[in-house]
C-alpha cells in the first residue's frame, strides 16, 4: 500500500479536517484516506462488471449462455 505525504496544508484546512474526522468518528488520517478515494472514484464511475451484468440481463443471457461459450 502507498504512502503519502502531504505538505503546506494550512492550518485552517487542517482543523476542518479534524473537525470533520471527529464527526465520523475518525482519525484525521482516515478521514483523509476517505476524501482521496471519493475524489479518485466518483460514484458515477462506470464499472466494468457492472455494465456487462446490465448488458447481458438485458439481451437475456443465462448462465448457460455463458458456460457454452467455455472451454470444451
Amino acid at each position: 500500500m502507498a504512502a503519502v505525504i502531504l505538505r503546506n496544508l494550512s492550518d485552517e484546512a487542517h482543523r476542518a479536517l479534524m473537525v470533520r474526522a471527529a464527526q465520523y468518528g475518525r482519525s484525521s488520517e482516515a478521514e483523509m484516506r476517505v476524501i482521496l478515494e471519493a475524489a479518485v472514484w466518483p460514484a458515477n464511475r462506470v464499472r466494468l462488471g457492472t455494465a456487462l451484468a446490465e448488458m447481458s440481463q438485458e439481451l437475456g443471457l443465462t448462465n448457460a449462455d455463458v458456460e457454452a461459450l467455455g472451454p470444451k
